[in-house]
């Protein structure tokens, strides 16, 4: 095991920790200040634009400048969110507008965070370990340090509803220390436009037939998966009936299912491969979403389900990720992720905006319907274009570049 590798799970801890915490209590603090679902969407729909603003950007950025750098300048600006919102919380500032601000500024600093670890793996891992790799990462970002974070969170927020962003500052601050230790391989130079490079990793994207299938499947996913999360809080008060901690606990069913499924998620892709894990997946995500539509209000059983389908993204986000890395040239990689991000992230804050107007006019079942019926779309685009004749031939063309 490589120093580079340790030291990047020791980043992406403290990194997460902060994520975790300022994700966690920015829609419980927005839902104390309204209850309206379309100003809740509100803070969803600026918070997640960052993907579609500035992902292209942030991947001529991550291939122009050391990727250590970059993943150091995006906790510092992390950290000056949570203080920001650290202090407003103190002075009884905490508004929606902030909120707003606080929320598109955190997202930003994730997007140039995300892109460079996500860069920076290959470099201190070896190809045949990047599915084990990442299933680490995620469960660093997903499981292990968000099934503390949201019940802590919780709980913090009986301090104050700024506590958790004290907490999320420090942590922040912490990643931003551990950064300079991780050694990345100088910055390729290059004298093209900016805009030009854009266009590279785009084409490339795009012309990459396996690629871009899992971009428009993701891309299609997260419209749907944007819906439910932003009003996901209004759910577990209004039809669950949960309070702050049992929010925190909901959330962490879901870090639970991340958790378990990391230990199993290296055996079933080796087993089945990647084509029908990513299948099957999709298949998950369409039956636990209904059935989350049609469940009575147990919060048990509604945990149960969450808890099922974040095993099944698992799977489906480390098969992703890993395909992204494995056929992908080194020099284009950081352009690639980010230009994945934005045009497969880039419609969350439109399903943001449609999960709250639907949730307004049809009631909060009705989202999990929507997402449903909008996730078998991701399925066929992943049924049809991720064949494992799909895979074969992008790994040939990979071994031939």
């Amino acid at each position: 095991m490589s120093r580079g590798w340790v030291r990047l799970q020791a980043v992406a801890v403290s990194g997460s920790v902060a994520e975790g915490l300022m994700l966690s209590v920015l829609p419980w603090i927005a839902a104390t200040i309204t209850s309206d679902p379309r100003q809740l969407s509100l803070v969803n729909v600026v918070g997640q634009s960052p993907w579609l603003l500035f992902s292209l950007f942030a991947g001529v950025l991550i291939d122009r400048v050391r990727r250590s750098t970059v993943l150091a300048s995006a906790y510092a600006v992390q950290g000056c969110a949570a203080l920001s919102l650290a202090v407003a919380g103190v002075t009884d500032a905490l508004s929606l507008p902030l909120l707003v601000v606080v929320a598109f500024v955190v997202t930003s600093a994730q997007v140039l965070g995300d892109g460079a670890s996500g860069a920076l793996v290959p470099e201190v891992v070896a190809p045949e370990r990047l599915a084990r790799a990442n299933t680490r990462l995620i469960l660093i970002d997903r499981g292990v340090v968000q099934f503390v974070v949201p019940p802590a969170a919780g709980f913090l927020v009986a301090y104050g509803l700024g506590t958790p962003a004290w907490v999320a500052c420090v942590a922040a601050m912490v990643a931003f220390a551990l950064v300079p230790g991780l050694r990345s391989a100088p910055a390729t130079p290059s004298e093209k436009h900016p805009l030009r490079d854009i266009a590279d990793g785009l084409k490339f994207l795009i012309a990459t037939r396996l690629l871009l299938s899992i971009t428009v499947a993701v891309a299609v996913g997260s419209f749907a998966a944007s819906a439910v999360m932003t009003m996901f809080v209004l759910y577990a008060k209004e039809v669950l009936g949960l309070g702050a901690v049992g929010y925190g606990v909901m959330l962490a069913c879901s870090a639970a299912g991340w958790v378990v499924s990391s230990f199993v998620v290296g055996r079933v892709v080796d087993r089945i491969g990647y084509a029908w894990s990513m299948r099957l997946a999709q298949v998950g995500m369409v039956v636990l979403q209904a059935l989350i539509a049609v469940l009575p209000p147990w919060a048990w059983a509604i945990g149960v389900v969450w808890f099922l389908l974040s095993g099944i993204v698992m799977v489906w986000n480390v098969c992703s990720q890993s395909s992204r890395q494995r056929f992908t040239p080194p020099a284009l990689l950081g352009r690639v992720l980010t230009s994945h991000r934005a045009l497969a992230w880039g419609l969350t804050p439109l399903g943001a905006l449609a999960g709250g107007f639907v949730a307004a006019g049809f009631g909060l079942r009705a989202v999990w319907v929507m997402a449903a019926l909008i996730q078998i779309g991701a399925l066929a685009v992943t049924w049809h274009g991720l064949s494992t004749q799909a895979f074969r031939e992008a790994e040939q063309t990979a071994a031939a570049r």
